[in-house]
């Protein structure tokens, strides 16, 4: 005799099992602990099975019906519900796990496996954010080149030219670890090249004129700001690195009575170990400096939190301070400022000047046999750029000799 809503909702639990047929084999089971569940016992194969069909309310009766019919369908087909069930639950949960979030994810987890640099981490993940609301829930296999597009298209409509680039990128990173999963069968984006427009490649902005970097020297020199900031401008002057790589500078990677700096290759861009070679002048700033921020990790810990390094903001902005605009000099700029009045002097080695930039060939044979430190010659070098610097604040243009 088939239930009604009624009886179901008056159904009270007992001590035992309590099961209300509704007849097909349809059942309701009340356990002692008040809840209400369908089960459905049906012969298959010439075994008795029980399929779960829900839970009451969240099932109701009409629903509950309609599962007993659609297993009855199937029977009928030859097929068993409970594995057509189990199937259909094992596609989902593999769906689930091959979706662009999914894959992206892991993939981000393999790059942090990789001690991957923070900014780097940061990067991949506003990027794949940006593609999240639009293909995040959709299996990789079914994403298509005119969707991964749209979504390049809107940035590119906000005239975010570099970040449309950029984005593409790093959704071909998510697509070609999913072919190499087994998990999709090509990389979409590969057909996209060319079809953005390409942003204009502006050069972060340097003084690279003698007398001009002399100026900015003897700006940095009257600095009216922290004298942590001063200090970092002058040894960024002084050594070459990255800004990120000054910020990020700990007191454990100093040797100061052998000067030398060695930088950890999880900090550097290509991820490699690099040594600076220390200039008397540096030195003698982190000697002063030691006695400010030495008894924390940072160098140039933040003044709000010293937990935390210095803010990519604070050089640049001391620029700024100091008159210099944006199109004038940046943090970074001082290594292009390096660079070529390096060169210009005629004194060094180029591959003794990139490898003090921390440049990697892009020739990987060349790269391959240019094993070479140079670490006497860059030593020499970095003396020389001290004493030139000296020289050019103090007003002087000459070229010094090799030391």
């Amino acid at each position: 005799m088939a239930v009604t809503d009624l009886e179901i909702r008056a159904a009270k639990p007992a001590s035992r099992l309590v099961k209300l047929s509704d007849g097909g084999g349809l059942q309701l089971w009340i356990t002692p602990d008040g809840a209400k569940r369908w089960r459905l016992a049906y012969r298959s194969g010439g075994s008795q099975k029980l399929l779960a069909i829900g839970v009451y309310p969240a099932t109701g009766l009409r629903e509950a019906r309609a599962a007993r019919e659609e297993a009855k369908r199937l029977l009928a087909a030859g097929q068993d519900p409970l594995l057509v069930k189990r199937l259909a639950k094992a596609t989902k949960a593999t769906a689930s796990a091959n979706t662009f979030d999914a894959i992206a994810i892991e993939l981000l987890d393999k790059k942090r496996r990789e001690r991957k640099a923070p900014p780097t981490l940061e990067k991949f993940q506003w990027l794949v954010g940006l593609a999240r609301p639009a293909i995040g829930a959709r299996p990789v296999s079914e994403i298509t080149a005119p969707e991964v597009l749209a979504i390049l298209r809107s940035a590119e409509s906000r005239g975010k030219l570099e970040t449309a680039r950029r984005l593409r990128s790093t959704i071909g990173q998510v697509f070609r670890y999913a072919v190499s999963t087994g998990r999709a069968d090509a990389d979409p984006t590969g057909a996209l090249k060319g079809a953005l427009s390409a942003p204009t490649v502006q050069h972060r902005a340097a003084i690279i004129e003698p007398k001009a970097f002399g100026g900015l020297l003897r700006a940095i020199s009257g600095y009216e700001g922290a004298p942590e900031t001063r200090m970092a401008l002058e040894l960024i002057s002084l050594t070459l690195v990255r800004p990120g790589e000054l910020r990020a500078a700990e007191w454990t990677e100093f040797d100061l009575d052998a000067a030398v700096w060695s930088i950890p290759g999880e900090k550097m861009k290509m991820r490699r170990p690099h040594r600076v070679p220390l200039a008397a002048r540096a030195v003698a700033i982190l000697r002063e400096l030691q006695t400010i921020t030495g008894h924390g990790k940072f160098v140039f810990p933040s003044i709000r939190l010293p937990a935390r390094c210095m803010s990519e903001n604070t050089i640049n902005g001391a620029l700024r301070r100091l008159g210099f605009t944006g199109h004038e000099m940046t943090s970074h700029g001082f290594r292009s400022s390096a660079s070529s009045m390096l060169n210009e002097s005629g004194l060094w080695n180029s591959d003794a000047i990139e490898r003090q930039l921390a440049h990697v060939d892009n020739d990987s044979v060349r790269r391959a046999y240019a094993r070479a430190d140079f670490w006497d010659e860059r030593v020499r070098m970095m003396t020389w750029w001290a004493d030139r610097c000296g020289e050019l604040r103090c007003g002087g243009d000459t070229i010094a000799k090799k030391s």
